[in-house]
């Protein structure tokens, strides 16, 4: 099930949300909303709850070692055995094929594994627990002695299959007691709509364009340009506005989660693209590997190591394929490049010419992002880089493009920072002693028409993809 389903729109969220704002205990509260994600999670493949179940409780007896352990060799010892047993799931289901088939092609070998049903989710939930079980051996989060109230933590159905990455120190008191209340809920539901509407009316609407186009061996140049940028737009919308939804949704349960994407096209500098982008993951790898290596506090040398390391398991995280270790090392490359040498001269250039060569840079990263085999990643960017190669335009790319201003219009204008912006106009009126009375009302409305306008399209629309199932 996803958010942005009708029987989750119109079934599933009325009913979780309207019983659970209904009961005042919070045990009973804990129990609807434990009852609602295991259902939300095992919708389509129940199987899969038995190796969430396992995790869980590996971390949880783990913790409790942990806490209870008269030694600090059987704290890391207890330590070891989460983190391991936790990987080693997403290790076998995400990564063994892509390991063991290399190795046997390397070796000449004939054999070849199949690559195992992944679990949805897993990578987020695998890093939550870790971030759990991490902190209670570092005294900076509660020991949970519920072991439900943990399974809880683990499979809260907003941020359950696609993040944003919660740790656990987050949530823990909101876990134990939280307050549902109808300011919260109406803040909850213009949050949901806000990302409701960027999945159905943007995202969607991208993807339906760019798969109309040709494929990278096809490719005119502004077929080339246009599919990147179509594809940067729905992956961006998507996940933002999933994370938007699941925002929402804990807001209306009476969580609060930290911000996952902050306009993060609008960025001036490749740093700063990445405080603003899948900003939970950010700080899993900083805190959880990053710091852990020793960071910046090191050598030149070892910190360039740090950052490929840091960069290449960002990008392998996302999917076990040659591309993503690419597109994150990538990525890593421009950031080391940024810090020893380009941060003065770009300081001295002008903000727009920054803010396009990261947007130059953002889209040739999605070109490796797209593309899982390297003849298609050197097809497209031919495309994009040699139009003396290819010819300039092409009648798909052409239709695309003077048939969907509007929605490249759109996409634009919510690619910037305007929710921010009319929250800074509303608090300003407020500190000016100026009466916000009709701003709820504007709130709802808009609201409402977002989200009715987005259940029209779901009726009428059979492209409804949601592309981080596959992380």
């Amino acid at each position: 099930m996803v958010f942005s389903s009708l029987t989750f729109l119109c079934l599933f969220l009325p009913l979780v949300v309207g019983l659970h704002s209904l009961v005042k205990n919070g045990t009973a509260r804990n129990a609807i909303l434990l009852a609602a994600s295991l259902l939300f999670y095992a919708w389509g493949e129940p199987v899969w709850i038995v190796a969430m179940l396992f995790a869980t409780a590996v971390n949880y007896v783990c913790a409790r070692i942990i806490v209870g352990a008269k030694t600090e060799g059987g704290r890391k010892l207890a330590l070891a055995v989460g983190i391991l047993i936790s990987l080693a799931a997403l290790l076998y289901f995400k990564y063994a094929a892509f390991l063991v088939n290399n190795f046997c092609g390397l070796m000449g070998l004939s054999y070849r594994m199949t690559q195992p049903k992944l679990p949805i989710g897993i990578s987020f939930y695998t890093f939550q627990i870790i971030t759990y079980t991490v902190d209670v051996y570092r005294g900076k989060a509660p020991l949970q002695k519920n072991p439900l109230w943990l399974l809880l933590y683990v499979s809260l159905f907003p941020q359950l299959i696609a993040g944003p990455i919660v740790r656990y120190i987050d949530v823990a008191s909101a876990i134990e007691d939280r307050k549902v209340t109808v300011k919260g809920m109406g803040e909850g539901f213009f949050r949901f709509s806000l990302g409701l509407g960027k999945k159905v009316l943007l995202a969607n609407l991208c993807g339906e364009v760019l798969e109309s186009l040709p494929i990278p061996a096809q490719m005119s140049c502004l077929s080339g340009w246009v599919a990147t940028i179509l594809f940067t737009l729905q992956i961006y919308f998507d996940f933002a506005g999933y994370s938007d939804m699941a925002i929402g949704l804990g807001r209306m349960l009476g969580f609060r989660f930290l911000e996952n994407f902050d306009a993060p096209l609008v960025s001036k500098s490749v740093s700063e693209f990445w405080r603003r982008w899948h900003m939970s993951l950010g700080t899993f790898f900083r805190e959880y590997v990053y710091i852990p290596l020793g960071g910046n506090r090191v050598s030149k040398g070892r910190w360039v190591l740090n950052m490929a390391v840091v960069w290449g398991l960002t990008g392998i995280w996302h999917g076990a394929n040659w591309n993503y270790l690419i597109w994150g090392l990538y990525y890593g490359m421009l950031l080391v490049l940024e810090k020893m040498l380009l941060e003065k001269p770009l300081a001295r250039a002008p903000g727009f010419l920054r803010h396009v060569l990261v947007l130059l840079v953002t889209l040739v990263g999605f070109v490796f992002f797209r593309n899982e085999s390297f003849a298609d990643i050197g097809l497209q960017l031919r495309a994009m880089f040699a139009p003396w190669r290819v010819p300039l335009s092409d009648p798909y790319a052409v239709y695309a493009v003077k048939n969907n201003p509007l929605l490249l219009i759109a996409c634009v204008l919510c690619s910037l920072p305007l929710r921010k912006t009319v929250e800074a106009w509303f608090k300003r009126r407020r500190e000016a002693g100026r009466r916000n009375a009709f701003r709820p009302y504007v709130k709802a409305l808009v609201a409402l028409a977002i989200t009715a306008l987005s259940v029209m399209f779901l009726v009428g629309q059979s492209f409804n993809p949601f592309l981080y199932f596959r992380f």
